[in-house]
């Protein structure tokens, strides 16, 4: 054995048990609880409130308002199901501050947590009332004309109900995100209230909503390998502060779910035994609503490795929109890869950047 291949053998050794140190004062912290990472550290202001609903403006300095160059607006729409902190999960992680740094002045509509007050919500409350609201104070707040929209999962199925609903909304793009559409394609969870297996009504708390637990026991169904997938890619990594930081960030929102209205929950019942979408039967606030009747410029984004919104439930999307500029953007990815990870900072957020530049970078 040479000189350096001792020292190669020694330096690896050294390496293990340093490693080994850390993962286990690491693990004793997770046990603890102990150095829990802040989640959607990028300063906003509320600049509206409906009910619970808060609707954000994330602030930037890159060319501000009365500049030479004024930030186009770009409003986020979250999912009804869980919290939205994963658009900005962790600083150098976070989707909002990419959205900041390539010079749109970003906006995000936060449903807080429904309570008893909400019970009663139906999509036409989202999409009839609190969006449209919600679009015309981003519209004052920039003094811009039009509002490019972006939806991520069920906040997508809102930005298209709303875009189809009302044909003259002020927008100048729209992008969705791992989009249910063909209902028969949810796999378990679709299938839960379909065929009289399950009463929706029975799932209700006392609020008249379904409370968290529930969806977060409904998402685990879809995969129920992933905690023991987790914890083996925990121990690997272990050892990185950062690593571990990021871990918990994100398993911290996987499992922090909010209640579903449960008028929602009765609608979106009727939809999944309708497969309401790919069928054309939507109905909001009494009318026929078509998704060939959205019209701007339009990019569907899917992962092929999506476990909560399959491929083949978001795939029929592209053909339903009416748009005559549209697109589709299809990843090696998971529901939540496209938004923070390798695959979100490589591809998915540049690609989804280049379509907004080019079809609404102006006010």
């Amino acid at each position: 054995m040479t000189t350096h291949d001792a020292t190669g053998i020694a330096g690896r050794a050294s390496q293990k048990v340093v490693r080994a140190g850390l993962r286990a004062r690491n693990g004793a912290r997770m046990a603890t609880g102990a150095a829990r990472p802040a989640v959607g550290q990028t300063p906003k202001d509320v600049v509206w409130r409906h009910g619970r609903s808060e609707l954000w403006r994330y602030r930037s300095d890159e060319g501000g308002d009365g500049g030479p160059e004024p930030r186009p607006p770009l409003l986020l729409v979250f999912s009804l199901f869980s919290r939205s902190y994963i658009l900005d999960l962790r600083p150098g992680n976070s989707f909002v501050e990419r959205l900041l740094e390539a010079g749109f002045d970003v906006y995000l509509l936060d449903w807080g947590v429904p309570d008893e007050r909400d019970a009663a919500n139906r999509l036409e409350d989202y999409v009839d009332d609190y969006l449209p609201a919600a679009v015309e104070r981003v519209r004052e707040v920039s003094g811009a004309d039009r509002v490019n929209l972006l939806g991520y999962c069920f906040g997508s199925v809102l930005a298209l109900l709303y875009a189809a609903h009302h044909r003259d909304a002020p927008l100048r793009s729209l992008t969705v995100m791992t989009t249910p559409v063909d209902l028969d394609h949810l796999g378990p969870f679709g299938n839960l209230t379909t065929q009289g297996r399950l009463d929706v009504d029975s799932l209700l708390d006392a609020d008249g909503n379904v409370p968290p637990q529930v969806i977060y026991q409904g998402f685990r169904s879809l995969k129920p390998t992933a905690a023991v997938t987790q914890y083996v890619d925990l121990w690997q990594g272990l050892w990185s502060d950062d690593y571990v930081a990021s871990y918990q960030a994100l398993i911290g929102w996987a499992q922090d779910h909010v209640p579903l209205p449960g008028g929602v929950a009765r609608q979106l019942a009727g939809m999944l035994d309708d497969n309401a979408i790919v069928n054309d039967r939507l109905v909001i606030g009494g009318d026929r609503v078509h998704l060939s009747d959205i019209t701007v410029p339009f990019l569907t984004v899917l992962a092929n490795q999506d476990h909560i919104v399959p491929e083949a439930s978001a795939a029929p999307l592209l053909d339903l929109v009416g748009s005559a500029d549209k697109h589709e953007l299809r990843l090696d990815g998971g529901h939540v890869g496209l938004l923070v990870g390798r695959t979100a900072a490589r591809t998915t957020i540049p690609t989804i950047i280049e379509f907004l530049l080019e079809k609404g970078g102006r006010r």
